[in-house]
């Protein structure tokens, strides 16, 4: 039921995430239903695990339903969620070079520069080609770990909390 419940909602997560017990991560969510009603409740990530090569998110919904003269239409309890992460993307640094002060003479032309720093950063994620080429290149000579490290580390650290 809550399935069919949360299914016409559009959420929004807030930025800040608590932890409120040992292992468990809790986020905020809220969304809005296509005739008008809100959920407003909380996912609670327990864990996280690899499936088909995607990483993805294990815990629980809690929440609430209303319509849209604010009457409580529903409550969902401790239901199952599963959901990929995808704002795993980001940026990988692939070059930073700083050039001292420089001066160039150019058959009689003079030039002067006080000091050059180019920074030039790969943005990986969906449709980001070269930004996810040139991440995955940079991260082999760090020993890039295979995803199921990754989840791995990410349950140790939900243990941790």
């Amino acid at each position: 039921m809550a399935f069919v419940l949360l299914t016409p909602l559009s959420t929004s997560a807030h930025a800040q995430a608590t932890a409120p017990t040992s292992g468990t991560l809790t986020q905020p969510v809220t969304g809005t239903t296509a005739n008008g009603g809100t959920f407003s409740g909380a996912y609670t990530v327990t864990k996280f695990v690899s499936q088909n090569g995607q990483l993805n998110a294990v815990g629980t919904l809690n929440g609430t339903l209303t319509n849209a003269t604010g009457q409580v239409v529903g409550n969902v309890t401790n239901v199952p969620f599963q959901t990929p992460v995808t704002s795993a993307a980001g940026s990988c640094p692939v070059l930073h070079l700083n050039l001292g002060p420089l001066d160039l003479n150019l058959l009689g032309l003079t030039v002067h520069l006080n000091q050059v720093v180019l920074n030039i950063d790969a943005q990986s994620g969906p449709g980001n080609l070269l930004g996810n080429l040139l991440c995955a290149v940079a991260n082999l000579l760090n020993g890039g770990a295979p995803l199921t490290s990754i989840t791995d580390l990410l349950n140790q650290i939900l243990q941790a909390l």
